[in-house]
């Protein structure tokens, strides 16, 4: 890795770079970068994974064309709080940078002053990340999701995903399948419920949206004195979808009782007073923008989001742990569990966020 020949090709000169590697992060190889010039400049270079982003131009683009909508839309609203990433293109005008051993890299300006949050330890925290997720779906309520590039097939089309999984039984490629014959149930028992999202998009029922896809707490930057949101970051995932994708992954992870490899799963359990926080800090923030059909199937998208990503944790246990980094041989099975027991507690407490979510729609 030359790091001072990737400086330059995104238009940054120093004879002294300071490089320093994040050890956080799933997918991608992320480096904080300084140049030793005086100024206060500081940027994010990033490695993208091309065996997961196998398209990287199409995926930049879509990062490229969202974040200048977004910074179009707080100019015209004179907000001072908001920021989006501010992603840079190369001396070429490219998207990324390829170097010479084949490598993408692409390069985006240092947030100063923020940080980020691994857990809501508050509902006052949940409802204001709400409430920023809910205004990122506003800003881009007006932008045509058609534009953008599908970066990833069928990221969230739970019918494709159990399908894959159906595969990966038939496969047993780490013979793993015999152990786990309750977990295996647990899904195909729900099979019929895995349609509800992709049939409401089909039917128009639910609009096409742009959506961030990977609404977790940890994708938000907080300013370092107010505390309030400042930045919506990790747009990989940002395609067309339902708004349903964007509210259930923050449900399924921030309203739960525990991490999402607690293996202890009497700890686990949806907290109904962090789901209503949710709510109502994402309605807050969308301020009109979503349909009362896209509002009052919020719950459902909570519960099927939450089962699919169990599932999609399930086949990469079955498949020989080929894609979620894991630290421990069952930890894709561990994570698999504890999704399947938040789905249970969901559906004991439907009727519940059902109740919740009618209050706050009508």
């Amino acid at each position: 890795m030359n790091i001072e020949k990737i400086a330059e090709n995104f238009g940054i000169k120093s004879q002294n770079l300071t490089c320093n590697e994040c050890t956080t992060g799933h997918i991608n190889s992320t480096f904080f970068i300084k140049p030793d010039d005086g100024s206060s400049d500081e940027y994010v270079f990033q490695k993208v994974n091309t065996s997961i982003f196998k398209k990287p131009d199409e995926l930049m683009s879509n990062v490229f064309k969202v974040t200048e909508h977004i910074k179009k839309k707080i100019h015209e609203e004179h907000d001072v709080i908001s920021q989006t990433l501010d992603f840079i293109k190369t001396v070429n005008g490219d998207y990324g940078y390829v170097d010479d051993e084949g490598e993408y890299w692409r390069a985006y300006r240092f947030v100063n002053n923020a940080h980020s949050l691994n857990a809501a330890n508050s509902t006052e925290l949940l409802e204001s990340s709400g409430y920023a997720f809910g205004n990122f779906q506003r800003q881009l309520s007006d932008f045509d999701a058609s534009e953008l590039y599908e970066t990833i097939p069928n990221f969230h089309n739970t019918v494709s995903r159990l399908n894959d999984l159906k595969t990966a039984i038939a496969s047993d490629l780490a013979g793993r399948k015999k152990d786990i014959s309750d977990d295996i149930s647990f899904v195909l028992d729900r099979e019929d419920k895995c349609s509800y999202i992709v049939d409401g998009i089909s039917a128009g029922k639910f609009p096409l949206r742009v959506t961030h896809n990977d609404t977790k707490l940890n994708n938000l930057l907080w300013d370092d004195v107010t505390e309030k949101c400042v930045c919506v970051i990790d747009l990989d995932t940002v395609m067309p979808g339902s708004v349903l994708y964007d509210f259930g992954d923050a449900i399924r992870f921030g309203a739960s009782s525990a991490a999402e490899d607690e293996t202890d799963l009497s700890k686990v359990y949806m907290c109904l007073d962090k789901f209503e926080a949710y709510v109502r800090g994402f309605i807050s923030g969308t301020r009109g923008a979503l349909t009362e059909n896209e509002l009052l199937a919020f719950p459902m998208g909570a519960y099927i989001i939450t089962l699919e990503i169990g599932i999609r944790f399930l086949t990469d246990y079955l498949n020989g742990d080929t894609y979620f980094r894991i630290h421990y041989p069952t930890q894709n099975l561990d994570r698999a569990k504890n999704q399947f027991k938040l789905v249970k507690s969901m559906e004991e407490q439907m009727d519940e966020m059902n109740r919740i979510m009618q209050k706050y729609v009508k």
